[in-house]
């Protein structure tokens, strides 16, 4: 067996560069488990961001699920420190284990990284993940019924409300991984959750008895997984552009459209964000609302008419499905919608303006206000009006509008990315 060959400098540079723009001295963060994979990278962009004078900041996160993972990550501290990379440890202590776990590890451990980010000003998040990890991302969505969309596997390059994740090793096989620590002396931290056949990734990556990440069958879910993510970018960027030439959305959490026939798939993609969701709906749950759009509840939004604001239709959340009074918190998404950017007092919580919103005529007060997120602190409102924000951005966790895939540099063009459009 031929030994892999490890990543190189050039490589690397060659593989992040597509995912720009970044700043002429980058300040990037990178996720490290402390497994071969996410260290190698840690690495890799030590040297690429050196290269530039800029700086990396590693993130390591403890989901104390396990006995010894709190040892296992100060471990990983402590190498990253001997590699001369500045390391941080960002304990989880909500989680436990039971259903969903993997998912709400994820979900939590995503949030804790990019607040970390965040708080030292970072606009980059580096994951490790690699040509093995999209092979079983599309095995998994395969295995779920997924359209096409989602056999695309993983985008190289996602941003989200605070910063941009970047992929750039999805084409990569684990093995040049290890290559690229061992060339270096390196050693790393072997997570036995990864073997557990409770998981279905383990048991997916068991089946296709690939420990190196470069075989035929992998190499060939990575590329069809990049053929799919240039169809998907392209149709995405139809969407975009449909969507600005057909919506407006506004800052409070609503959108127009205007009257006339609008993809399923845009509507769905418009549905999904001014519900707060993390993902589209199927567009098949609004195939004939699409065809004619009109007065409607679906997915915890109200189609409703534009009333003062002509023509069309608005697009609501609905006032039933908004999410409870929670403890307030800086930074904080109420909703999936919301951020929390203002000053927050002690015993404070963000709930729905439903109950103070006056009863009125006028479509926004009525139907919009009664969605809005308020301060409540010793159940006194702390807020002028409903319309004036002052604490609060939408900023909701699905944004429906741009060409959010990019696709994996394996053989296939530049995608494009960007902001929710505007009104």
């Amino acid at each position: 067996m031929t030994p892999s060959l490890p990543v190189g400098p050039a490589e690397f540079a060659s593989l992040i560069a597509p995912l720009g723009p970044f700043e002429p001295q980058p300040h990037v963060a990178v996720a490290v488990s402390g497994g071969a994979d996410s260290l190698a990278t840690a690495l890799l962009v030590r040297d690429w961001v050196r290269d530039q004078g800029g700086d990396i900041l590693a993130l390591v996160v403890d989901h104390g699920l396990r006995t010894d993972s709190r040892t296992e990550a100060e471990t990983t501290i402590a190498r990253l420190f001997g590699m001369g990379i500045e390391a941080v440890l960002l304990p989880l202590t909500d989680l436990a284990p039971g259903p969903g776990i993997a998912a709400r590890a994820r979900d939590a451990r995503h949030a804790v990284l990019e607040a970390a980010a965040a708080r030292r000003g970072i606009l980059h998040l580096v994951f490790g993940h690699h040509a093995a990890d999209q092979a079983e991302t599309v095995c998994m969505r395969l295995l779920a019924g997924s359209g096409e969309g989602g056999l695309a596997g993983m985008s190289p390059l996602v941003e989200t409300a605070r910063l941009r994740r970047l992929r750039p090793l999805l084409s990569i096989p684990s093995a040049r991984l290890r290559a690229t620590l061992r060339v270096e002396g390196l050693g790393w931290v072997e997570d036995p959750s990864n073997r557990n056949p409770t998981q279905q990734r383990a048991r997916l990556r068991a089946l296709r008895g690939d420990p190196a990440g470069d075989g035929l069958a992998t190499r060939a879910l990575v590329l069809s997984a990049a053929a799919r993510g240039v169809a998907r970018a392209a149709r995405e960027a139809e969407i975009a552009a449909e969507l600005a030439a057909k919506a407006a959305i506004y800052p409070h959490g609503f959108a127009h459209l205007q009257p006339g026939r609008i993809s399923a798939e845009a509507l769905a993609a418009l549905v999904a964000m001014i519900a707060g969701a993390s993902w589209p709906i199927s567009p098949d749950r609004v195939r004939d609302l699409a065809e004619q759009p009109r007065p409607a509840t679906i997915a915890g939004v109200q189609i409703v008419p534009a009333g003062r604001y002509g023509a069309g239709v608005l697009l609501v959340r609905e006032a039933a499905a908004v999410q409870g009074a929670v403890p307030a918190r800086h930074g904080m998404v109420w909703d999936g919608r919301f951020r929390l950017t203002g000053p927050v007092p002690e015993g404070c919580e963000v709930g729905a303006w439903a109950q103070e919103a006056p009863r009125n005529r006028e479509i926004f007060l009525m139907i919009v206000a009664r969605t809005l997120p308020v301060l409540r602190c010793n159940g006194r409102v702390i807020a002028k009006s409903p319309a004036m924000m002052d604490d609060f951005v939408f900023t909701p966790r699905f944004c429906a509008s741009p060409a959010r895939f990019f696709p994996l540099p394996v053989g296939a063009g530049r995608g494009q990315s960007g902001g929710c459009i505007g009104g």
